[in-house]
């Protein structure tokens, strides 16, 4: 007989951190207020990358209305990769069971990250947790076209090449990973501003052979591109060499 569905907001204590970076245009104080009010079980970290514009002024008025709601504030802009790893070790020697992050804009909304951290609660084997951008029957996927065919060829790089695992989507904004795994996972700073993703299965992979047992992607229901990507013209230039950058790094010729 099956267990019952466990509820994270009933069972699971989750730090869930969501990076900023000038993103007054996309913030949707509606949705965001609507999140916290739904979902007191997650301890929701804002994490702001020295915004230049007004991000950080919404994200203190969101930590003063709602309790299970922190504002960290950067002064210097130090890259996505870099912030959610101080956000993540911002957690440390708290009694999280789960950490967890998402993108401001709410491509995934915040009701859908529950989903996976319902799905992550009742299945404790796996250790880490993928969301994953897979069109099919039943699902909302809205993504630019040439992004989409950009990212598969880079995802048969990274399966074929460097994880050596067949992996479809590293790169969905959205994952969940038990909490002292992400604690082992974050301790070092990454070599990479778009790839720590990546980076964050080949540590697990160099902590255990058996990695790819522990993880798990999770077919998103509903996902939507929103807005402008923070993605520049030269970062896409840039991706080969970082994954070169990668490959190296993390001996992944051997």
């Amino acid at each position: 007989m099956e267990s019952p569905i466990v509820s994270p907001a009933e069972k699971r204590k989750i730090l869930l951190v969501i990076p900023f970076y000038n993103e007054v245009a996309r913030i949707s104080k509606e949705e965001f207020t609507t999140a916290f009010r739904q979902h007191p079980h997650f301890h929701f970290l804002l994490a702001d990358d020295g915004s230049k514009d007004q991000t950080a002024v919404i994200l203190k008025d969101f930590e003063s209305a709602f309790s299970n709601v922190t504002a960290l504030i950067d002064s210097e802009n130090s890259g996505k990769a870099a912030t959610i790893r101080n956000a993540v070790l911002f957690g440390k020697n708290n009694t999280y069971d789960y950490v967890g992050y998402i993108d401001a804009d709410l491509s995934t909304a915040v009701s859908e990250f529950n989903n996976i951290a319902t799905f992550a609660a009742n299945n404790r084997q796996f250790s880490f947790v993928m969301g994953s951008r897979i069109k099919k029957f039943g699902s909302h996927i809205e993504r630019y076209a040439y992004r989409h065919y950009i990212g598969r060829i880079f995802a048969t790089v990274i399966s074929s090449l460097i994880l050596k695992k067949p992996v479809y989507d590293t790169q969905c904004g959205a994952k969940i990973i038990q909490y002292d795994l992400a604690m082992a996972l974050f301790s070092e700073p990454f070599q990479t501003k778009w790839f720590f993703d990546l980076e964050l299965l080949l540590r697990f992979q160099r902590q255990q052979s058996d990695f790819d047992q522990q993880v798990f992607e999770y077919s998103l229901n509903r996902w939507i591109e929103k807005g402008k990507s923070k993605i520049t013209f030269a970062d896409m230039v840039g991706f080969p060499f970082q994954l070169i950058k990668i490959y190296f790094k993390y001996d992944c010729y051997r």
